[in-house]
């Protein structure tokens, strides 16, 4: 009787944490909205967007650069991504690495954690984008008024 009941809480708790499917709405919903995000934010520089995208208490760790808020991040790729010059930072998500795991409140919908591998390239006019680096990824996006907004952020393993 304990293996049993071994067995169906496992089987259970496998169930409740599985990732989505690749096929599902959930997941493809969050993969729009990532390279939705990402090449508004990051690659074109909309801060407004990004501002209105991200949790007022998002925290964001970095194995380079440390923990930040939401002020301290929004400066930083202000100064770093966004800054004028010749020389333009570029994220690229790899597509095949991504995962969706949905969070549920008493069986609702309330957020996801998003996991993959993104490249980095440096962006010139009138030239091809140069390879940087590759970092892993975890965000947890909550469900707010039917937006996904980023709350936490994870990057790390970055490698040249």
């Amino acid at each position: 009787m304990k293996k049993l009941l071994l067995l169906f809480v496992l089987n259970i708790s496998a169930t409740l944490f599985a990732q989505a499917a690749k096929d599902s709405e959930l997941f493809l919903t969050l993969k729009k909205h990532d390279s939705i995000f990402f090449e508004k934010s990051f690659n074109q520089c909309d801060i407004a967007f990004l501002e209105k995208a991200i949790h007022p208490d998002l925290v964001f760790y970095h194995d380079q650069g440390g923990i930040q808020n939401k002020k301290t991040f929004l400066e930083n790729v202000k100064k770093n991504i966004c800054a004028k010059g010749s020389q333009k930072p570029i994220r690229k998500v790899k597509p095949e690495s991504l995962e969706v795991y949905p969070l549920y409140s008493e069986g609702k919908l309330y957020g996801v954690v998003q996991t993959g591998i993104h490249d980095f390239y440096i962006r010139e006019a009138n030239k091809p984008d140069v390879f940087t680096s590759t970092a892993k990824f975890t965000h947890v996006y909550l469900l707010i008024n039917k937006e996904w907004v980023l709350k936490e952020v994870l990057s790390f393993d970055h490698k040249s």
